[in-house]
C-alpha cells in the first residue's frame, strides 16, 4: 500500500525478533480499505464530503437530536451573516470613497455600519450557541460509539476474540469512538467554512468573475499537502498499531504488581528497559520518516501557494490599472479574497481531518459488521428441562490456526446428570477443551454434543450457558468488591444478600470474608486506594462461591484445589460431593487422582482421545493409563527415603 516515492518502512529491531519472534507489522492486505479509499485527493475529498457530513450528522442525531439541530441552525446563520457583512462592508467602502463632503459620506454609510455591527453581534451569539451544542454533543457521541463497540465485542464468539485478524480489528476500532467525537467538531467547522466560502465566492463573482478561479488556485496546494500527509499517517498507524501495543506492554510490565517481585529478584528491570528503548527507537524512526516526507510535501505546497497568491494579486492590480474595477470594489475584493481563501483553506484542512477521522470511524463500523457476523447466535431449539445425560458423539475439534493434532479427536463419551464426572489426563490431553465445548464456548468441527436428543449446536446458546456454572483454573479475579466478585456469577439477576451468604457458606469461604478489612465490601484490587489482595487459595474459595451463587445445573470445576492446602482441599471436595448429592451435576478436572476416588464416573483422555472410562475402582483394576498415573502419584507419598549415614560425606 506504500506510494511510489515514499521511503521504505524502518527496519525490524532486534527486540522484536527476540521478544516477539519477528516483526510486529500488520499486513495492510488484510484491511478492508481499497487503494482508492486511501488515495486521498481533492476530487475524492469532494466526492466523499456529502457522506462524511451525513456520517457526522447521523452520529450527532443518535446522541442528541436537539443539540444537532442547534449546531446546524447556528452554522447556517453564521454563514448568512458573513455574506451580509461582506456586502455591508462593500457599501461602506463605496460610500466613503464617493465624492462629496466627509460629513455627508459618513451619514450615508451609517446604516451599513449599523448593519455590520448588528451582524457581528448576531454572529457572536450564533457562535456561542454552536460552542454550547457541540460541547453537549461530543461526549455523548463518544459514549454512544464506545457502548456500541463494547457491546458488539462482548457478544461475539470466543473463537473471534482469539482470532488474530479480528483482534487486530478490535485494536484499530477502539480509536473510532474518539474519532467519532472529533468528527462533530470537524463537521461543524466544515459546514461553517462551506457557507462562508459560498458567501465569499458569491461576492467575488459579483465583483469580478475572474477572481473566483484564482481564489481556488491559491488553496489547492494546501489541500494536496494535507491529504497526502493524512494518507501516510493513516497507513502508518495501521501497519504499526501492533508494534505500539507491544511497546506499551513492555512499559506496563515494569510497573505491574504481578511482575514486580521477579523484576527485583531476577534483575529484569534493566533487560525490559533496554528493549523498551529499542522498540521506542524503532517507532521513532517511523515518525521521523513521516516528518521528513511531511516537510518535503509542505515546502512544495508553500512554493505553489506563493506563486498562486502572487498571480491573484497581480490580476487584481491589472484590473485596477485597466479601469475595469473601482478602488472601493478592489478593497472589498481584497477582503473577500482573504476571507474566501481562509474559508477554503479551513474547508480543506477540516475536510481532511474529517476524512482522516472517518477512516477510524470506518474501522469501528467494520467492527460492528464483522462482530454481527461472528456474534453468538440468538434463539435456537429448547433444551430438555430435565436431561438425563449429555453425550459427546464422535466429537473432533481443532483450534483455529493450529496445524498440530486436534485438541479433541473423535471423542465419544457420556456425562450422566446428577453425578460427579471426573476428567483425567496429562497436560494437553484435551480436558479443558472438552468442558469449553460442553459450555458452548466452541462448536465441534465434527460430531455432535447432544442433551438427550437435542443437538447443542442447534440449541439456544444463551439458554445453554444459563445451565452452566464454571470455576476455571484461571478464572477472572475482578478488580471489584468481594461481594461483586461473588454475585457476578449471576449478574443478570438482582443482587441478593441472602444468596451471597448462601454461596459463601457453600464454598466454605466464611473465614476468607471474615478476614477481609471491610468484609464483603472490601475492594479486591491493590492498585486502588484501600484495595486488598487475596492469596491464591482465598481467591479459589471466592471462585467456588461465585459458581455456587450462579446455581447452574452443571458445575464445571477445573483444578479447584490447585492453590489449597491438604485440609482445605478435603473440605472443598466435601462441598463438591454435597452439591452432587443435591442433584447438581459436577464435571471435575484435576491432576490429583486421589481426589476423584468418590467420582461416579471417570473419563481418561490422552492426546485428545478418550482412552478409558469407568469408576475409579474399575479403572484401577484394569491397569490402564489411570492406574499408571495413580500409581506414579501414590509413590510420591509412599516411597520411603533412604537414610544417609552420619559418617557419609556430604555431596557437593
Amino acid at each position: 500500500m506504500r506510494k511510489k516515492g515514499d521511503a521504505e518502512p524502518t527496519g525490524v529491531s532486534e527486540s522484536e525478533r527476540l521478544l516477539f519472534g519477528g516483526p510486529l507489522r500488520y499486513d495492510m492486505g488484510w484491511s478492508q480499505h481499497s487503494e482508492a479509499f486511501l488515495e486521498l485527493n481533492f476530487r475524492a475529498m469532494v466526492r466523499r464530503l456529502p457522506s462524511l457530513l451525513t456520517a457526522s450528522l447521523r452520529l450527532a442525531r443518535q446522541a442528541d437530536p436537539r443539540a444537532a439541530r442547534i449546531v446546524l441552525a447556528s452554522e447556517a446563520g453564521r454563514g448568512v451573516a458573513q455574506a451580509v457583512s461582506l456586502l455591508a462592508v462593500n457599501s461602506v467602502l463605496g460610500g466613503l470613497m464617493a465624492a462629496g463632503p466627509i460629513e455627508e459620506r459618513l451619514r450615508g454609510v451609517l446604516p451599513a455600519l449599523i448593519t455590520v455591527a448588528a451582524v457581528m453581534m448576531v454572529a457572536a451569539l450564533l457562535r456561542a450557541a454552536t460552542v454550547y451544542a457541540t460541547g453537549r454533543l461530543e461526549p455523548k457521541v463518544e459514549r454512544v460509539a464506545t457502548e456500541r463497540y463494547l457491546e458488539r465485542a462482548a457478544e461475539v464468539e470466543l473463537a473471534a476474540i482469539e482470532d488474530h485478524a479480528f483482534h487486530k480489528l478490535l485494536d484499530t476500532a477502539q480509536y473510532g469512538a474518539s474519532s467519532a467525537r472529533r468528527m462533530i467538531s470537524y463537521g461543524t467547522r466544515v459546514i461553517n467554512a462551506m457557507i462562508s466560502l459560498v458567501a465569499a465566492a458569491g461576492v467575488l463573482t459579483v465583483l469580478h468573475p475572474a477572481l473566483l478561479p484564482l481564489l481556488v488556485t491559491m488553496t489547492l496546494p494546501s489541500a494536496w499537502s494535507a491529504l497526502t500527509v493524512a494518507r501516510r499517517r493513516y497507513e502508518s498507524f495501521h501497519v504499526w498499531v501492533q508494534h505500539a501495543r507491544a511497546g506499551h506492554l513492555i512499559g506496563n510490565l515494569l510497573i505491574e504488581p504481578e511482575a514486580a517481585p521477579e523484576i527485583r529478584v531476577h534483575g529484569v528491570g534493566g533487560f525490559l528497559l533496554r528493549h523498551f528503548r529499542a522498540m521506542s527507537e524503532t517507532a521513532e524512526a517511523e515518525q521521523a520518516r513521516l516528518a521528513r516526507l511531511a516537510a518535503r510535501t509542505g515546502l512544495f505546497a508553500a512554493a505553489w501557494t506563493g506563486l498562486a497568491t502572487a498571480a491573484t494579486y497581480a490580476t487584481l492590480g491589472g484590473l485596477l490599472l485597466g479601469g475595469a474595477m473601482a478602488l472601493s470594489v478592489a478593497a472589498t475584493a481584497v477582503i473577500a479574497i482573504r476571507t474566501g481563501s481562509q474559508s477554503l483553506e479551513t474547508l480543506v484542512v477540516e475536510v481532511n481531518s474529517l476524512h482522516e477521522e472517518a477512516l477510524f470511524v470506518g474501522d469501528l463500523e467494520r467492527l460492528y459488521v464483522e462482530a454481527a457476523r461472528r456474534a453468538i447466535p440468538a434463539g435456537g431449539a429448547d433444551l430438555p428441562a430435565e436431561p438425563k445425560e449429555i453425550r459427546f458423539e464422535n466429537v473432533t475439534f481443532r483450534y483455529p490456526g493450529d496445524a498440530a493434532r486436534p485438541a479433541l479427536d473423535d471423542v465419544s463419551l457420556s456425562l450422566p446428570m446428577g453425578r460427579i464426572i471426573a476428567l483425567v489426563g496429562e497436560n494437553g490431553s484435551g480436558k479443558t477443551t472438552l468442558v469449553k465445548l460442553l459450555a458452548g464456548l466452541y462448536a465441534p468441527d465434527k460430531g455432535q454434543i447432544r442433551w438427550d436428543g437435542v443437538d447443542a449446536a442447534a440449541a439456544d446458546r444463551r439458554a445453554l450457558a444459563e445451565r452452566i456454572a464454571m470455576v476455571a483454573q484461571d478464572f477472572k479475579r475482578w478488580p471489584f468488591t468481594a461481594r461483586v466478585n461473588i454475585a457476578v456469577g449471576r449478574s443478570s439477576a438482582p443482587l441478593s444478600e441472602e444468596r451471597v451468604a448462601d454461596a459463601v457458606a457453600e464454598a466454605g469461604a466464611g473465614e476468607v470474608v471474615a478476614d477481609l478489612p471491610r468484609g464483603l465490601d472490601t475492594l479486591l484490587a491493590r492498585n486502588f486506594s484501600g484495595g486488598h489482595e487475596l492469596s491464591g487459595g482465598q481467591w479459589q474459595r471466592l471462585g467456588i462461591a461465585r459458581a455456587a451463587y450462579r446455581q447452574g445445573r452443571i458445575l464445571v470445576v477445573d483444578e479447584p484445589t490447585a492453590a489449597l492446602d491438604a485440609r482445605a482441599e478435603l473440605e472443598v471436595f466435601e462441598k463438591i460431593r454435597a452439591l452432587a448429592g443435591s442433584g447438581q451435576t459436577v464435571v471435575l478436572i484435576t491432576h490429583r487422582l486421589a481426589s476423584v476416588r468418590h467420582a461416579d464416573l471417570v473419563h481418561v483422555l490422552d492426546q485428545g482421545r478418550l482412552v478409558e472410562s469407568g469408576t475409579p475402582d474399575e479403572l484401577l483394576a484394569c491397569g490402564g493409563v489411570y492406574a499408571e498415573l495413580y500409581s506414579l502419584q501414590a509413590e510420591q507419598f509412599t516411597k520411603v527415603p533412604v537414610p544417609v549415614p552420619a559418617s557419609a560425606p556430604k555431596a557437593g
